[in-house]
């Protein structure tokens, strides 16, 4: 989560829902107006993310090359694959902060994300967190997730307001899946690398989005926080659907059922960690022997 993100996060909390958008059986984005109802989300498909034959070039570089990947709800899916592999690539594309040349990107069934802004799939309930925790270190724990709270209100007042029980209830049950109850008050500055990634996971979660994706989330963590964040995800398993690109192979092991290498922008193998570990292809250009 950017700066800039975090910030337009918080001007969105402000907004009400757009108007709704035309429906037409022509236009496949029609579905973008009901994401904004709890539930919505068209999932008829049996798909919550869908990726198809998607091409994206850099100055000539095929930095993605036919990439399809199919994402099912509730699904942790872990992507790796070496660096330059175009990992980071496809999730630019996924949250629409790079275009494609070709292809088809696909929110559910029915919500082109091809045909929204970077702020509106922010909006519709797909986050991203960076490698780097961002986190507002001169404020608390506590007021880094009331922050996120939906509500028509400005920064000022959202750390000033009188929070609803159902709001206290939910910061409560927030800051004990993140394991940060005991830090609720401390400044997020003062925090360790991993209660800071944790932190921003809280800041996500908070606002209930449907699909996370996580950009080497344990990277810097101790074993002990690396162990703690796979347990946060198992957690989180099935309640949200999470897709989560890493190279810590023992935590990849440790969360995912099923594993995507992606390498020179498409996908080269895919299955179980085992699986993708004895595939010779997969062992010449990222495993190594």
């Amino acid at each position: 989560m950017t700066p800039e993100l975090m910030e337009q996060g918080l001007q969105r909390l402000q907004k009400k829902a757009p108007p709704a958008a035309e429906q037409s059986s022509g236009d496949r984005s029609a579905g973008y107006s009901r994401v904004h109802e709890p539930g919505s989300l068209d999932l008829s498909h049996g798909r919550i993310l869908y990726l198809e034959e998607v091409c994206v070039s850099f100055d000539g570089f095929r930095a993605i090359n036919k990439l399809s990947l199919d994402i099912a709800p509730g699904e942790l899916r872990c992507i790796i694959g070496p660096n330059g592999a175009g990992k980071t690539t496809m999730m630019d594309i996924i949250t629409g902060k790079t275009r494609p040349d070709s292809g088809q990107v696909f929110f559910g069934s029915t919500i082109d994300l091809l045909r929204h802004s970077e702020a509106e799939i922010a909006s519709m309930g797909l986050c991203r967190k960076f490698q780097k925790p961002t986190v507002f270190e001169a404020l608390s724990v506590f007021e880094n997730l009331e922050l996120c709270l939906s509500g028509p209100r400005g920064v000022a007042a959202a750390l000033w307001h009188r929070l609803s029980g159902l709001q206290r209830d939910r910061l409560a049950e927030v800051l004990e899946l993140i394991q940060l109850s005991e830090e609720r008050h401390r400044p997020a500055g003062l925090l360790s690398h991993g209660q800071k990634q944790w932190l921003e996971i809280g800041m996500l979660l908070i606002q209930d989005p449907k699909l996370l994706l996580l950009d080497e989330p344990v990277a810097g963590m101790t074993d002990q926080e690396t162990e703690r964040t796979a347990e946060l995800f198992l957690t989180l398993k099935g309640k949200h659907t999470l897709i989560v690109v890493e190279h810590d192979m023992g935590f990849v092991g440790r969360i995912a059922e099923k594993v995507t290498v992606l390498c020179e922008g498409a996908v080269l193998a895919e299955g179980s960690l085992a699986q993708v570990q004895a595939d010779e292809r997969v062992i010449e250009v990222y495993l190594g022997r």
